[in-house]
């Protein structure tokens, strides 16, 4: 089964992201994985070093994430999600990316303080995460809590072209939520009608499972014209959608996600071309 892997470092914003993804995998049908990466040097002090103390301190660390995962994979709310584990010594993005090789994911959640900074182990990781993997990855802020219904905006340039694995998991959200409508966001500087309508028409043919919306702002960048959109209409879930080799377009270059991360109390959805 297709599983949602949720990275932790054991803080208060990680558990937050964890509570999001059992309610989310229990709706999508999913497993979830909770894993941990242990930095290469933790652990290590070099005057009592030896094979038998780190082995010690990593089994320690493996009974540690088991115990922090206990108190959502035993309620019974969730007793249709499987919940597994893994401990792995490596740097977060070679650790994921391990596993991810190696097993069906179709989804990274990760947790980070929310509009007080990005911070923490994985708080930290997130900027760097969402640039270097390319699989859809959630952003839960430490004041964004699970809607059963959740508002979903798309904010977009319509230059994007949406890998197909992204559109896929897209719209089984969509699906899964029953979501009677999708918000669309478009931020401009000006405008060209001919260009708006061949976009909207091309998102009409990859989200069919609900009805789109569009809002456009105008005279904004990017930055401002989100969290101005987030101000006055609330969404649940923003999704935005990282280039990675067209520098003509710039909306949603990574430090444009890293400032909407930065501020942001809503979960973000990272969607890659």
């Amino acid at each position: 089964m297709k599983q949602i892997l949720v990275a932790t470092d054991f803080s208060p914003c990680a558990a937050n992201a964890m509570a999001y993804a059992m309610e989310l995998a229990s709706i999508l049908g999913r497993e979830v994985c909770a894993i941990h990466a242990i930095h290469p040097t933790e652990g290590i002090n070099n005057s009592t070093y030896n094979a038998i103390f780190i082995e010690s301190y990593y089994n320690n660390k493996r009974e540690a994430l088991k115990e922090w995962v206990k108190p959502l994979s035993e309620d019974p709310a969730y007793e249709s999600v499987k919940v597994t584990t893994l401990c792995d010594v490596g740097y977060l993005k070679t650790v994921i990316t391990r596993y991810t090789d190696a097993n069906e994911v179709d989804l990274l959640v990760m947790g980070i303080t929310g509009a007080t900074g990005i911070s923490g182990i994985v708080g930290s990781n997130a900027a760097m995460v969402v640039d270097k993997i390319k699989m859809p990855t959630l952003i839960i802020p430490m004041e964004s809590k699970f809607a059963r219904v959740p508002m979903i905006t798309l904010a977009t340039d319509f230059e994007t072209r949406l890998s197909a694995v992204d559109v896929n998991a897209l719209n089984e959200m969509i699906q899964a939520f029953g979501s009677a409508k999708m918000q669309v966001l478009y931020v401009e500087e000006g405008s060209d009608n001919k260009h708006l309508k061949t976009g909207e028409a091309r998102l009409r043919d990859l989200i069919k499972h609900t009805e789109l919306e569009f809002n456009y702002i105008e005279n904004s960048s990017a930055t401002q014209g989100i969290m101005s959109y987030i101000q006055s209409h609330d969404p649940d879930i923003l999704c935005l959608v990282k280039h990675h080799h067209n520098v003509v377009y710039s909306l949603f270059t990574r430090s444009t996600i890293n400032q909407v991360m930065n501020k942001s109390v809503k979960a973000i959805l990272v969607l890659h071309e």
